[in-house]
């Protein structure tokens, strides 16, 4: 388990493929990989990741198999890219952000980028069906660092949007502040949530059956979706929008 909030960067300093396998060696800033063993598990841009071999105080090699590679934004990565990393949570570990697998479920892409006074404003856009796990003011991993959603926008189609403001301090530990528009993201979904809406429509599919696809229908030429219009978002505790 990650915590999503981001210990550093680390600098992809060589890749090598092998059928089905690309292995990544990461070096970390000092210090990071102290008591790292093999075996042990790091959050790279939100994907967990093992620890196949040390090399030295400071880099460590990582096996990526080829599902992982496609799914997630570890494929387009480069000799010399840097990328977020977090060693996993410990027993007991203070939770400053909130609980993650490194379970990708989706990328986004950076849609738009507004630099307002001190703070770092992205938009990204989401696919269907992801969307509709993603509201205002709720939790959400991007690239593995725990966020909180300041607004959120649907389309028809089941895809969407949703924003996050990024203070100075984020922007110093993570990669973000080097991305530009275009640019994709690992997404991590926030499980209570997730696991609240699909009961949700379970619940509404066994009670309304062959009816549940016509509502839906309407709720989308209104510009709603069915979770916003049951209140499906569980309450979350309150954090700060920006991250």
């Amino acid at each position: 388990m990650f915590t999503g909030i981001v210990q550093g960067t680390a600098r992809i300093d060589a890749l090598a493929d092998r059928p089905g396998l690309r292995t990544f060696t990461l070096a970390f800033p000092p210090g990071f990989c102290a008591g790292l063993e093999i075996g042990a598990s790091v959050a790279v841009n939100g994907v967990c990741l093992t620890v196949t071999a040390l090399r030295g105080a400071d880099a460590a090699d990582f096996d990526v198999m080829q599902q992982s590679l496609v799914v997630t934004t570890l494929g387009t990565l480069a000799v010399g890219d840097r990328v977020n990393a977090e060693r996993a949570a410990r027993d007991g570990a203070e939770i400053g952000g909130h609980p993650l697998s490194g379970h990708v479920d989706c990328q986004a892409r950076l849609v738009q980028l507004r630099r307002p006074e001190n703070n770092h404003v992205l938009r990204l856009a989401v696919p269907a069906p992801w969307m509709r796990y993603i509201f205002a003011k709720g939790y959400i991993a991007v690239d593995g660092a725990s966020l909180t959603v300041a607004e959120a926008g649907r389309e028809r189609d089941g895809s969407g949007w949703f924003e996050v403001w990024l203070i100075p301090e984020t922007l110093r530990m993570t990669t973000f502040g080097a991305k530009a528009e275009g640019a994709a993201f690992n997404i991590e979904i926030e499980r209570q949530t997730q696991v609240f809406v699909d009961t949700v429509r379970a619940a509404l599919d066994e009670r309304l059956g062959p009816l549940l696809p016509a509502l839906e229908r309407v709720l989308a030429e209104q510009g709603q979706v069915l979770e916003s219009a049951v209140g499906a978002a569980p309450a979350l505790p309150a954090q700060p929008v920006s991250r």
